[in-house]
């Protein structure tokens, strides 16, 4: 008997021991075993698969011109980014936002430069139309910017929600992963919710669904007066 054949005697005595008419056991291998980021399974919710990156088109344009302030950056020869959330604090920095076009850094005053990225912290004017932001002026770097202030929306009014129910909303917005939004923080007995900019349709629609004493929307870009 060939060396094959007598192997195979030998596997098929081994696979079925003890009553031989009971079937033989899977092999371990077989089987496809769901991971937990496999959203596939949806009994899996030890760790559910991240909700969808929200499109920027989904975002209000404005009207006339805005003014926003932040950090621009630039990583090689992509299109600079308006930084209107928070920045990683490493070097260079690190951060996301909207993209600008017809961005000129040879009108631009204290940038730096490290590792291929440039970058500076301004204040700039120009349009938002919903996905990109378009300078109409030269950038005005912040450390000599006279920055006005900004009308409070809430005009000095506190919040009545409790701070548990405050603490839900917070997260629940937060699991919206709606687009836009910068930053949402509990704070004057309201939930604060920072967006690239809001021309009142977020607003309202938060006021749909937790009422006009729960959810106030602050925009980053702001109009012109």
């Amino acid at each position: 008997m060939g060396i094959a054949a007598l192997t195979a005697v030998v596997l098929s005595a081994c696979a079925t021991p003890g009553n031989p008419g009971a079937p033989a056991p899977e092999p371990v291998a077989e089987p496809v075993a769901t991971s937990a980021t496999d959203p596939s399974d949806p009994s899996d919710s030890s760790d559910p698969p991240l909700p969808p990156t929200p499109t920027p088109s989904a975002l209000p344009a404005a009207e006339g011109a805005v003014l926003g302030q932040g950090t621009v950056l630039q990583a090689g020869d992509a299109l600079p980014q308006f930084c209107l959330g928070a920045v990683a604090e490493s070097y260079p920095p690190q951060c996301s936002g909207p993209e600008i076009l017809g961005w000129d850094w040879g009108l631009a005053e204290q940038e730096e430069t490290a590792s291929g990225v440039t970058w500076g912290t301004y204040a700039v004017t120009g349009t938002w139309d919903g996905v990109m932001f378009t300078p109409t002026a030269a950038p005005i770097p912040l450390s000599l910017y006279d920055a006005m202030p900004f009308e409070d929306p809430l005009a000095g009014r506190q919040g009545t929600t409790s701070r548990q129910e405050l603490d839900r909303l917070q997260q629940e917005i937060v699991d919206q992963n709606l687009a836009g939004v910068l930053e949402v923080w509990v704070e004057q007995g309201l939930v604060n919710v920072r967006v690239v900019y809001d021309d009142g349709s977020l607003q309202q629609r938060m006021d749909d669904d937790y009422g006009t004493d729960a959810v106030v929307v602050r925009s980053a870009l702001h109009p012109v007066t």
